[in-house]
């Protein structure tokens, strides 16, 4: 037996209000809709993750979500354009990341990052 796939669940009324983060700015695809759920995701192949942790690193709270993207400079200033609240600011880490937190429509706290070789620090 092996793990094929691990979903973040969020539970909300309005789920509605993710495309806009979701979709549109970190370009997500709607893998499904029924209304009463909306799963987005990648057409790449997405490893299977889960990861436990004391602290978010840096002294940082836990994020909730951790989004590894191709360009992190692009949605640090998108989401500053949408007035999506920054939490911890755009910073290169000295494990090899360049990220930022954020909250998202429902609150919860988004490590949004790139692996520096991958991005332009």
């Amino acid at each position: 037996m092996k793990v094929k796939r691990i979903v973040a669940n969020i539970a909300s009324l309005e789920i509605k209000k993710a495309k806009l983060f979701y979709v549109e700015l970190l370009g997500m695809k709607v893998l499904m809709d029924q209304g009463w759920i909306a799963t987005y995701g990648s057409e790449e192949e997405m490893s299977v993750q889960i990861s436990f942790a004391s602290e978010g690193g840096s002294g940082t709270p836990v994020p909730d979500l951790s989004i590894e993207v191709d360009d992190v400079d692009t949605a640090y200033k998108l989401m500053q354009e949408h007035g999506f609240k920054i939490e911890y600011e755009l910073t290169n880490e000295p494990w090899g990341v360049r990220r930022f937190y954020v909250r998202d429509p429902f609150g919860k706290l988004v490590n949004i990052l790139a692996h520096i070789s991958m991005t332009n620090p």
